[in-house]
């Protein structure tokens, strides 16, 4: 697993933001002790960096739930002829409603941390003035909330968790679901700037390349040389932080709900 200086630190959530999500953190083993977190997807000593435990959790979907709702809406356009002029509706999609989405009142949503490849969702409060747009935003809020539930589950057993830094797709194409993330979290989020590599994965093995060839004494003075830097900074917005903390307790009684359905 490859390391970026400007990612990877105890008290920092870094967020590989596509399709799905991975979320990479490391902690001090006196901070860790003997403990096994509980509900993500791996802990390794060493796995990230040496002399620090890794862990690893993340949400099995996350851009896939917004392709998703984009297929839902397109499914009518599957009959119509002209493979160029279909796909350029559907590349204009979700810019349209983001571009509506992003202009309304915070909603509600629904995501779990844990790992249950079995979980459903739920979609509560619709009515026959309910919009795609209202919805897309709902799936935004979810994705977040789901975000902020995996946070608060490691926090809750002892990890600290002070920032999150993000790369990916989204982190660079979506900023409506990073402010949104944001907010839910109600902590700063940094885009890193990949300026030597687009492979992270690439970087941080040259990192520790550079350590075993002698280049750098060790993998601290490798990522003061190497690391990227933060191209973006996103911070809540103190009016709709309120708002969604709220709206998140309401996602944690959905939540019941759901699972008691499912």
């Amino acid at each position: 697993m490859g390391a970026v200086g400007a990612s990877v630190a105890p008290g920092i959530l870094t967020r590989i933001m596509g399709t799905s999500t991975c979320d990479i953190m490391v902690a001090g083993k006196d901070e860790v002790g003997g403990r096994c977190i509980k509900g993500i997807c791996g802990q390794v000593d060493g796995s990230v960096l040496p002399g620090f435990v890794g862990f690893e959790a993340g949400q099995s979907a996350f851009g896939d739930i917004y392709a998703w709702f984009r297929k839902m809406l397109a499914w009518t356009l599957k009959d119509i002829p002209g493979g160029e002029a279909r796909q350029k509706v559907l590349d204009g999609m979700l810019v349209e409603l983001t571009r509506e989405a992003q202009d309304m009142e915070p909603s509600e949503g629904r995501r779990t941390p844990d790992a249950d490849q079995n979980v459903k969702g739920a979609v509560a409060g619709l009515t026959l003035g309910t919009s795609a747009p209202e919805i897309f935003r709902a799936l935004v809020e979810a994705t977040a909330f789901g975000s902020r539930r995996i946070v608060e589950h490691m926090k809750g057993q002892g990890l600290r968790i002070d920032s999150v830094n993000a790369i990916g797709g989204i982190s660079k194409k979506a900023p409506f679901v990073m402010q949104t993330l944001a907010d839910v979290l109600d902590m700063p989020i940094r885009v890193v700037r990949l300026v030597r590599s687009e492979q992270t994965c690439a970087l941080g093995a040259a990192m520790f390349a550079a350590v075993a060839a002698g280049v750098y004494k060790d993998i601290n003075e490798a990522t003061r040389h190497m690391e990227s830097d933060i191209e973006a900074e996103y911070r809540p917005d103190e009016k709709r932080a309120l708002i969604y903390e709220k709206l998140y307790k309401k996602y944690l009684e959905l939540a019941k709900l759901a699972e008691t359905i499912n």
